[in-house]
């Protein structure tokens, strides 16, 4: 689902929010969905973003996005790092910049393959400052060499990474003629401020929409309950004529009846 799809979500449940605080304005009932429109207003409390939706499987962890590049069942898997970089379809090589991260790849691996396998870091030499370096000419700030005594054989241009997923230990290897079983692609989750800026314009009408119709509503409430008190207190006093009581003429007549009427 797209972000301006997901705004679009958002903004109807704010009009539901709001139709539903036009009616409870009527009956005085308007806090808890004063609240309910404000909070449906405010950022969500996850801010980690998305995963590419290119239809394979990522998985997230921190900011990033991972894709374990699967093989078919009961086939050898061998990948060069040429052929690893095109799987990728265009995302990152792994690169790990820390020791949790590198605990994250080890500990995901057994959900995709068995065993221990070799994992292409997308790691080289580069001959320019003479040190290994990330794709994408990042420096290597975190490392996890594995232990050997014996110094590597390899010429350094010709110099790149793996990863063991048992051990999470990284071995150096053959960037032309060495093959690997596992490949990993990365990339940065993709966020709402990042990669979609207009959207805090449309976002920010919204908002001031809203606040807009609550302030129409509230004064429309705030007259009718005027109103209704000033038609209670119209009706306190409303004349209510005292009890007749007879002028004399029509008190003596009475009397003259009574009179009469006695034998």
């Amino acid at each position: 689902m797209s972000e301006v799809e997901k705004l679009v979500l958002k903004v109807g449940g704010c009009w539901s929010c709001i139709m539903a605080l036009w009616h409870a304005l009527m009956e005085a009932q308007k806090k808890s969905l004063l609240l309910c429109c404000v909070l449906c207003l405010l950022p969500s409390g996850s801010t980690a973003g998305d995963c590419p939706a290119d239809g394979r499987m990522w998985v997230p962890s921190d900011d990033r996005c991972y894709h374990f590049v699967h093989g078919e069942e009961d086939a050898i898997k061998s990948y060069t790092l040429e052929r690893a970089k095109t799987l990728c379809q265009g995302f990152d090589l792994l690169t790990i910049q820390s020791a949790e991260e590198n605990d994250f790849v080890i500990n995901y691996s057994p959900e995709v393959w068995k065993g221990n396998v070799n994992v292409w870091l997308g790691m080289y030499y580069d001959t320019n400052s003479e040190d290994m370096r990330w794709l994408g000419s990042d420096p290597v700030e975190y490392t996890n060499w594995e232990f050997s005594s014996s110094p590597s054989d390899l010429v350094p241009v010709d110099t790149c990474v793996a990863l063991h997923t048992v051990s999470g230990r990284w071995e150096n290897v053959s960037c032309l003629d060495d093959v690997e079983n596992g490949v990993v692609c990365e990339t940065a989750q993709i966020t709402l401020n990042s990669t979609h800026k207009s959207n805090g314009v449309l976002s920010a009408l919204v908002i001031l929409s809203v606040v807009a119709i609550m302030g129409i509503s509230a004064v429309i409430w705030f007259l009718q309950q005027k109103h209704n008190i000033g038609s209670g207190i119209l009706s306190a006093f409303e004349y209510h004529p005292p009890f007749r009581v007879l002028d004399n003429d029509q008190s003596c007549l009475v009397e003259t009846e009574e009179t009469d009427s006695m034998p």
